[in-house]
């Protein structure tokens, strides 16, 4: 596999912000297609990076591509693999149909929002035997990254706490990002959740527990706890004032105060280690920590929680 072709499904702000110059800069890639459920904003991405425009087959509408197929399917079938740039039930069964075409999987965080979502596509991802990665970016951001694996590797923390405070819908706030209408739906839990448990998880084990309290305007806090035996806490909001927002994970232990350190750098550059990665693990074969298995186990604890807060 000299070079990964490479499709995209989406069209939206991070798509366009994101994952498409990733792709398109990437030495050991080939842009195969944008796919999108609006066909001018899949032509315009596609044009803007040299590649094709795909539509249709997503959600039964549209006619037949090339090749006779509909435009997802002839896009899957010139692709090696696919990012997802999608609302995450959008995503979900999408991913499960590219896996059964054979491709490898870079997705989003959260997988899905439903524990059957984020199921079906781990299944399928294991009966093709495709690669999969789980694009949790402080993950393969190299600051942040270098320091979960040496905070992991260290251990003897007694406890950690974590705080997420995004201001996408705070009062003044303006971001192409708040059109999100799932955001607005699920808010921070669902959005920058899977981001402090992809910290906290490998440093301090898996959860075993989880207490979950939201007040309006959807500020929800939450206390883990971990297979070392470890409690951790987490606060998670897009509705933040502009001047308090801001986040942060803090680790305290027989080893004094750790900090994440501040400043992920360019989502495109940190995308583009996303896609190395996911290129390894497709030639080797072995899976990565943040694999489509990993992004169940979010949506499980995330769901956990969101089942507290509706039950009160």
């Amino acid at each position: 596999m000299s070079q990964l072709r490479i499709a995209l499904l989406g069209t939206g702000p991070w798509a366009e912000r994101t994952h498409a110059p990733a792709i398109a800069a990437h030495p050991d890639v080939e842009f195969s297609g944008v796919w999108g459920r609006r066909p001018e904003a899949a032509a315009a991405l596609a044009a803007a990076h040299d590649t094709k425009a795909y539509a249709g087959g997503g959600d039964g509408e549209g006619g037949p591509g090339a090749g006779g197929l509909d435009g997802l399917d002839a896009l899957l079938a010139a692709s090696d693999a696919v990012a997802f740039a999608l609302p995450p039930d959008v995503q979900a069964p999408l991913a499960a149909r590219a896996a059964a075409a054979g491709c490898h999987l870079l997705m989003d965080k959260p997988v899905a929002t439903t524990v059957p979502g984020a199921r079906a596509v781990a299944d399928a991802a294991e009966r093709a035997g495709v690669a999969s990665l789980v694009f949790c970016t402080l993950r393969f951001a190299p600051e942040t990254a270098a320091w979960v694996e040496e905070q992991s590797a260290r251990g003897g923390w007694f406890t950690a706490r974590a705080h997420w405070l995004g201001a996408l819908y705070g009062q003044g706030a303006s971001s192409p990002y708040a059109d999100s209408p799932w955001r607005r739906e699920k808010g921070g839990l669902w959005d920058v959740g899977p981001h402090a448990l992809s910290a906290l998880l490998p440093v301090l084990g898996d959860v075993t527990a989880v207490t979950a309290v939201r007040t309006e305007p959807d500020l929800t806090h939450l206390v883990f706890t971990h297979t070392s035996g470890v409690s951790s806490s987490a606060t998670l909001t897009l509705s933040a004032p502009v001047k308090g927002a801001g986040a942060g994970l803090e680790l305290r232990g027989e080893h004094g105060t750790e900090e994440l350190p501040e400043g992920w750098g360019d989502p495109a550059d940190i995308f583009g280690t996303a896609i190395s990665t996911l290129l390894t693990a497709a030639r080797t074969g072995e899976p990565h920590a943040c694999d489509v298995r990993f992004g169940l186990r979010l949506t499980e604890i995330l769901a956990e929680a969101e089942a507290q807060i509706t039950r009160v």
